[in-house]
């Protein structure tokens, strides 16, 4: 995804340890800080850290170079490889969390993915400091309703939902305190800002994962009167596009983690009629979360999550377009079967050569991995409308940002040429919504005849349905595997050999996916049909 903090390798950051120590004998912490702490040189526990200032420099550093990388294979940014080093220690790791709390601002869009990133990629934390940073939040939690307030306090709940996942089990029990379930639940109100609101739920939904703390949360919601998700979840069609992403939240919730009896599935009261394409549930990485209706999609994950539409094409001129609701880092644009989703190592569409995508947050176009610069724009903000034409009669791909066009992208057909489907890749907290026809375009192309993907493609009414994950989920244990099925997704027949090796026991569909035989590991040269 053009942006390599997922692939820090250990040996970067020792060969940083070894010369970090001359660079940052500046300062250390006192046990005790919180927030901003004196410039000046102070020793804890016999190690030196560089001094708060210095640090909020480096976070804001990492922050603003994220933006520029356009190589998967770049090296991570100095500052971040200082902010790892640092954070080695444990009173490293305090501060650098409390520098991003502090100076990370509200409406930078890459903001709260730095955040996770940063804190992903550092050593995981003891109990004793998680437990000692959650003691420190609770004097933010005090702070007024003001601007800056409510920045810190979304900064601090984009940390706990991160440490709550790194730390599933009975470190993240221990930290859903009674004051940090309190907090969480008290900020999903009408009153509080959408961003807090916003993050408060991302943080619940995190903490969640771990069983009973999903259980502890569904009783504390239940006690409200009425459950402040049934109201939130009103917002996921508003034109507030802050608020728009808390419905949308809202709602996943309901559907899949804290179930209400009475309540029904949003799939089963979402009118479908006229929909005809959709995002591809059966043909999406796994954390990527996906409306109702098919159309809207959102990553709340850390790692960089992609989906196809249902409908491929072949020959022709193909336009659709998307609103952008929230202003980061998605990759959209076209991809083929042949392309490949690696959600945990951040390749998604465009990072290979069977694909192809805008960025309109970077200003990129990324194809096989690498970013081109196109400045014609200037960055996508909630509420603009990336068109995206394919047209295989000129061999081209155009994206448009409001009706404007960029220049013409080639390259893909040096490989590809037939066999596109609508796709795109989210990082962290990001969403966009779909229009494959089913509604009128906001800037259709005007220099040329189109078709559009709902005028040519049919669904059947069972596979409109977007199930819920744990619905879907027990409906594939409950499935009787035929002997002839496929031994990767035990859904189609077995029907091809891998050719040289021969081996057995592939789908076409499958097969189209693999580059290696998943029983020997040699490479496949040919898929021959298996009549056997």
């Amino acid at each position: 995804m053009g942006c390599c903090l997922c692939k820090d390798t250990l040996e970067e950051l020792q060969a940083y340890n070894g010369q970090n120590h001359a660079e940052v004998e500046n300062t250390v912490l006192p046990e005790s800080s919180v927030g901003t702490v004196a410039s000046d040189n102070v020793t804890c526990r016999g190690l030196k850290f560089p001094s708060s200032a210095n640090i909020d420099k480096l976070v804001l550093e990492t922050l603003s170079v994220v933006g520029s990388l356009v190589d998967n294979e770049q090296e991570p940014p100095p500052a971040m490889l200082k902010l790892h080093a640092i954070a080695d220690k444990e009173d490293g790791w305090i501060q650098v969390v409390i520098s991003m709390v502090n100076v990370i601002p509200m409406h930078n869009p890459l903001g709260p993915s730095v955040i996770t990133l940063l804190l992903d990629d550092c050593p995981l934390p003891s109990k004793e400091s998680v437990l000692t940073l959650s003691g420190m939040f609770q004097l933010y939690q005090k702070l007024g309703k003001d601007q800056t307030s409510a920045t810190q306090q979304r900064n601090i709940c984009v940390v706990l939902g991160c440490i709550a996942e790194k730390l599933a089990g009975p470190s993240s029990i221990a930290m859903l305190s009674d004051a940090t379930l309190n907090y969480l639940i008290s900020n999903l109100s009408e009153d509080v800002d959408p961003y807090v609101v916003l993050y408060s739920l991302i943080t619940l939904e995190k903490f969640a994962q771990t069983s009973e703390n999903k259980i502890t949360i569904k009783k504390r919601l239940m006690a409200e009167k009425p459950n402040p998700l049934l109201e939130l979840e009103k917002w996921a069609t508003e034109t507030h596009y802050v608020r728009r992403q808390v419905g949308f939240c809202a709602q996943w919730c309901l559907d899949n983690l804290f179930l209400m009896d009475g309540r029904k599935y949003s799939h089963d009261t979402v009118d479908m009629t006229g929909i005809n394409v959709m995002l591809n549930t059966k043909d999406v990485s796994a954390y990527l979360k996906i409306s109702p209706n098919g159309l809207e999609a959102r990553c709340d994950a850390y790692s960089f999550e992609s989906v196809r539409c249902t409908f491929q094409v072949d020959s022709g001129i193909w336009y659709y377009e998307t609103l952008i609701i929230t202003t980061g880092v998605m990759q959209i644009g076209w991809a083929t079967k042949n392309s490949t989703f690696l959600n945990h190592e951040g390749y998604g569409i465009g990072d290979d050569e069977f694909s192809l995508s805008y960025d309109g947050c970077r200003r990129l176009i990324w194809y096989n991995a690498k970013g081109e610069k196109h400045h014609e724009r200037p960055c996508w903000k909630a509420g603009d409308i990336l068109g995206c034409l394919l047209d295989l009669n000129k061999l081209e791909i155009v994206f448009s940002l409001n009706g404007i066009p960029l220049r013409p992208c080639v390259e893909i057909f040096k490989t590809v040429r037939s066999g596109f489907f609508a796709a795109a890749s989210f990082m962290s907290f990001q969403q966009c919504l779909f229009n494959f026809g089913n509604a009128p375009f906001k800037y259709p192309p005007f220099d040329r005849e189109y078709k559009y993907f709902n005028d040519y493609a049919a669904l059947k009414p069972e596979d409109k349905v977007v199930l819920p994950r744990h619905i879907y989920l027990d409906q594939l244990r409950k499935l009787s595997v035929r002997e002839d099925s496929c031994t990767l997704c035990f859904d189609q027949r077995a029907s091809v050999r891998l050719l040289p090796c021969n081996h057995r026991g592939f789908c076409q569909t499958c097969s189209n996916h693999l580059e290696e035989c998943p029983m020997c590991r040699a490479t496949i040269e040919e898929v021959a049909l298996d009549n056997t």
